[in-house]
């Protein structure tokens, strides 16, 4: 498996790239992926010009396949403007809008203020949502006083088992030929079963995730 991680920090060293790594740390501890990390800083320009000419740049379109590719996400970013960067958004704007389709997402932020937590709710879960990822229940914030605190650690952890667990259930699915697919339901009856696909509504993947 492929875990992917989508770093829109720009600073050197960055917060946010360390929320990334310390949350693919914890994911591959729990699978067997490999792990590779997407600077958006590195690709600005190109994705500057895929807006203006329409094709990606080597650099670009080589993220953008990893991304497409990726058994599992990771996508954090500072906040800006009470909201994800300019940045974070412009490359999930030039990516196909159908790769994430069905993908786990893992949605992650850092920011000055815990004030600005809620940009995990109001912004990034319903991007993520409209691309059609499955995003994992916990996403995690770090603040400024975050780092070193209590607490943060557990939500790492806690993501990253969630995250873990659907990576894990898509890798064996397709082991048995048997994948779980998160579909719409209309009046609690699956709309689709058939074609080597067992189709189950994600309400009762999250309930698998609780602890007993």
């Amino acid at each position: 498996m492929k875990l992917v991680v989508v770093s829109a920090g720009l600073s050197v060293p960055s917060s946010t790239r360390l929320l990334g790594d310390r949350l693919a740390g914890a994911t591959a501890e729990r699978t067997s992926a490999d792990v590779q990390v997407v600077e958006l800083r590195d690709l600005a320009v190109e994705i500057a010009h895929n807006f203006t000419n329409g094709f990606p740049g080597p650099a670009l379109g080589a993220a953008l396949e990893a991304v497409a590719s990726a058994d599992g996400l990771i996508v954090v970013t500072p906040v800006f403007s009470a909201s994800y960067s300019g940045l974070f958004k412009s490359f999930f704007d030039v990516l196909d809008p159908d790769a994430l389709a069905g993908k786990p997402v893992l949605v992650a932020a850092t920011g000055g203020s815990a004030r600005h937590s809620l940009v995990l709710e109001h912004a990034l879960r319903p991007l993520f949502a409209y691309l059609r990822a499955v995003v994992v229940p916990t996403g995690v914030y770090a603040a400024s006083e975050d780092w070193g605190a209590e607490g943060l650690v557990e939500r790492i952890g806690r993501a990253a088992g969630e995250l873990a667990a659907l990576m894990n259930g898509l890798a064996a699915g397709r082991t048995t030929g048997s994948v779980p697919v998160s579909l719409p339901t209309q009046g609690g009856a699956d709309l689709v079963r058939g074609g080597g696909f067992e189709v189950i509504p994600f309400e009762q993947q999250l309930a698998a995730l609780r602890p007993e």
